[in-house]
């Protein structure tokens, strides 16, 4: 296996990180989920179209799935100010920004982003010149204003951040990650619904109407059956993306995945928020409301859907779900597990498996945090637990966690969580 170490910098090279990658000491993870309600909130729609200054001559658009851009205004021919805002209040520190900026002729512009009282800049921006591809800026044109005093977490940010841009008459993206909106992961599944022993399909609807889908991967009987689910909260795009490899090495051609997809079948909602991603949301659906916290009351379509689509699913077949994973993205890579009291349906699965993910991983220490308490059950792992017995996890990744390193661990991961469930089989 590649070494890590080496890996993380080259990368760092080619990737310039908003805040430290690493710490001398692991992230000490998130504080303890507050239990909230979870009844409809308003959230405010942003204004969509063009903001246009001398006479048509620079244009800045969020007329499109994904963007954030609340206003801007010009400060001089070539200084500008933008204002992001969050869909709705109390959220946390996560500050989704995405818009589109052109020129009629070539210029160098300089951009301050500032957000609501309180917020502070979180992810590093991303260039693109179609809308797929993406590259950090080069660090030489970011600068920070009110930087924090921590080297990780919200204390760590800066409050205001200026990006100077080469503008034409060529469209420039700009966002916090890669955007990757419902059409992106409704194509990506399309795509492996290619394949003969893999499905695609809505099991309900959004607030908004958009689909609810779900991936089979394996026989539709099967009784032996895991749960995958990804971006309950928008911005987390990293965790997106190592559920995608995750999800790919399942449905690979290797002989150990087409000997797994034998035994068990993996169900995978790549899209928990489609309303939340589409319209640029910080954290929440468009019913206002973190969807991991509703996993008690499931008062939110979206996770109503799951729910009913996950017993039903159990009853239909007389199976067990023996894994569940909710993907997510946070300041560091963290694997929130159940503590090894609780045993579900293959007991002692997951340290066994972060075991050794461990070994195949040249100089990787998986920095793991369990949890003593999953009632009420109310974010997605205490209820894949409680409610089914499956031996589930929150596995979040770093907002800067090189790219190269997210596909490797992805594939890595499935692979010897395949090898370990293969082992247990009746």
């Amino acid at each position: 296996m590649k070494n890590i170490s080496l890996l993380c910098c080259l990368m760092s090279v080619l990737f310039v990180f908003a805040q430290k990658p690493e710490s001398s000491h692991k992230f000490k993870g998130q504080a303890p989920i507050k239990i909230v309600p979870t009844n409809s909130k308003p959230t405010q729609k942003q204004w969509k179209g063009e903001y246009t200054f001398d006479n048509g001559s620079v244009v800045f658009s969020n007329d499109f799935d994904g963007a954030r851009l609340n206003g801007v205004i010009q400060e001089n021919d070539s200084t500008y100010t933008a204002l992001i805002t969050s869909e709705n209040t109390p959220v946390n520190i996560s500050p989704w920004y995405a818009f589109k900026v052109r020129s009629k002729t070539p210029k160098k512009i300089h951009l301050m982003l500032t957000y609501q009282d309180g917020i502070r800049h979180r992810y590093y921006p991303k260039l693109s010149s179609d809308g797929e591809n993406w590259k950090a800026l080069d660090s030489i044109n970011y600068s920070e204003y009110g930087k924090g005093e921590k080297t990780i977490g919200p204390s760590s940010l800066p409050l205001k951040v200026s990006v100077a841009l080469q503008i034409g008459s060529k469209t420039l993206w700009v966002a916090g990650q890669e955007l990757q909106t419902s059409k992106h992961v409704s194509s990506w599944s399309n795509n492996l619904a290619r394949k003969r022993y893999v499905s695609y399909k809505s099991i309900g609807k959004s607030t908004e109407g958009r689909d609810m889908a779900v991936l089979t991967i394996g026989k539709v009987s099967s009784k032996r059956m895991l749960m995958v689910i990804s971006r309950q909260h928008p911005p987390e795009v990293t965790g997106y993306l190592a559920m995608k490899s995750f999800v790919e090495t399942i449905a690979s051609n290797s002989k150990l995945a087409k000997k797994f997809r034998k035994k068990y079948t993996t169900y995978v909602v790549p899209l928990m928020n489609p309303d939340g991603v589409d319209n640029g949301h910080w954290r929440h659906s468009q019913g206002g409301i973190d969807l991991n916290r509703d996993w008690s009351n499931f008062n939110q379509p979206e996770t109503k859907a799951v729910k009913q689509f996950m017993e039903n699913i159990v009853k239909e077949n007389k199976g067990k779900f023996y894994f569940g994973i909710d993907f997510h993205s946070t300041w560091d890579d963290i694997y929130y597990t159940i503590d090894d009291t609780f045993k579900g349906n293959m007991p002692g699965l997951v340290p066994s498996w972060l075991s050794a993910v461990k070994k195949q991983i040249n100089g990787y220490d998986p920095n793991i945090k369990p949890g003593n308490k999953v009632l009420p059950t109310a974010v997605s792992k205490n209820y894949f637990y409680v409610n089914f017995g499956a031996e589930s996890l929150v596995f979040e990744i770093g907002d800067n966690t090189p790219r190269e390193f997210i596909k490797e661990k992805g594939q890595i991961s499935a692979e010897e969580l395949m090898k370990l469930m293969l082992k247990r089989v009746d």
